[in-house]
């Protein structure tokens, strides 16, 4: 009986959330979540010394120039065992960009940024930073018809941000999330998603179209082991060398063990679509009870529900080992 009662205020609350954005038509809304054309211009946002996955999605997403164009990479926040305040992570991670950067021989040091100090704590109180101002940016020179993709890979801050300080940029962008778990998942205790709810909630609220690449029950069966890291990536660069030092350093026994490398998954989507198949769902809501809540008269996002594996995999090592850093 309480659950009963308790539905029709739910559905009341879901509806209410996404009245304070920009409307963008269900139509205009797919059409932008069909296939990203060749070249996109695309910024990828990640807490890159959270762990080691961030790594290799940013090292991916370098090696991919001939799918898209990565034009920046803002460093998100972060707290855990590594960085004691989101702040502190967030500064490491730029730390670490630069750290990869350098070792590719990137030129461009310019298109680093530094994002979220904090967690949005409500809707009514948004932290510009250098990475929200290069987003907004970016995004108003865009267009619904050829938008800017947001590959975003930790804690969702720096893009709820930028869409809270200007809710326009919703029509000119594509929003790539590796966040949350399956929807089938009985919770939604996943690192990025916990790590900031109001953030998720403004994503999930705002209409902006959307891709979710959920962590547990899909893209946690996308594993490798040190022997097939030390298989295709020992010696070849001093990236790859550096892609194998953290990957065996981040567990002490390597004895049966498998490292999901999150991350990766999310760049996939400007290079092939067909390795991460998904489907169109009604956008849910997090609850305060680390659930989903769900409501059929929400507007349409797209959600992955399988990993292709091995071909990711193939496409990464083709890539790695044919890259030699420009001197």
């Amino acid at each position: 009986m309480k659950t009963i009662a308790f539905l029709p205020l739910l559905l009341i609350t879901l509806n209410a959330s996404a009245q304070q954005y920009v409307e963008i038509s269900d139509i205009q809304r797919l059409k932008m979540l069909e296939k990203p054309a060749s070249g996109a211009e695309v910024v990828l946002d990640t807490d890159t010394y959270n762990e080691i996955d961030d790594q290799f999605a940013l090292v991916y997403a370098l090696l991919s120039g001939e799918n898209f164009k990565l034009k920046a990479v803002y460093a998100a926040p972060f707290s855990n065992n590594r960085a004691d305040t989101p702040k502190k992570g967030m500064e490491l991670s730029y730390e670490e960009i630069q750290r990869i950067m350098g070792k590719m021989g990137v030129r461009n040091r310019g298109m680093a940024f530094k994002g979220s100090t904090r967690y949005l704590t409500d809707k009514m109180s948004p932290e510009s930073s250098p990475a929200t101002k290069d987003l907004i940016k970016r995004a108003l020179i865009h267009s619904p018809e050829d938008p800017l993709y947001v590959i975003a890979v930790g804690a969702i801050t720096n893009v709820a941000n930028a869409i809270l300080l200007k809710p326009e940029i919703t029509r000119n962008i594509v929003v790539i999330w590796l966040g949350g778990n399956a929807h089938f998942w009985p919770d939604t205790r996943e690192f990025n998603l916990s790590q900031d709810k109001v953030a998720a909630n403004v994503i999930f609220d705002s209409g902006v179209p959307f891709v979710q690449y959920p962590c547990m029950g899909v893209v946690s069966q996308f594993t490798t082991t040190v022997p097939e890291m030390e298989r295709y990536l020992k010696d070849r660069n001093e990236i790859s060398d550096y892609l194998l030092t953290i990957f065996k350093d981040y567990h002490k026994d390597h004895f049966a063990w498998s490292k999901v490398l999150w991350d990766m998954t999310a760049v996939t989507y400007m290079i092939n679509r067909s390795w991460t198949p998904s489907q169109i769902v009604h956008a849910p809501r997090v609850s305060d009870f680390d659930t989903y809540s769900f409501d059929n008269n929400r507007h349409l996002i797209r959600m992955v529900y399988h990993v292709r594996r091995d071909p990711v995999l193939r496409d990464f090592f083709t890539k790695l080992q044919k890259f030699k850093k420009d001197e």
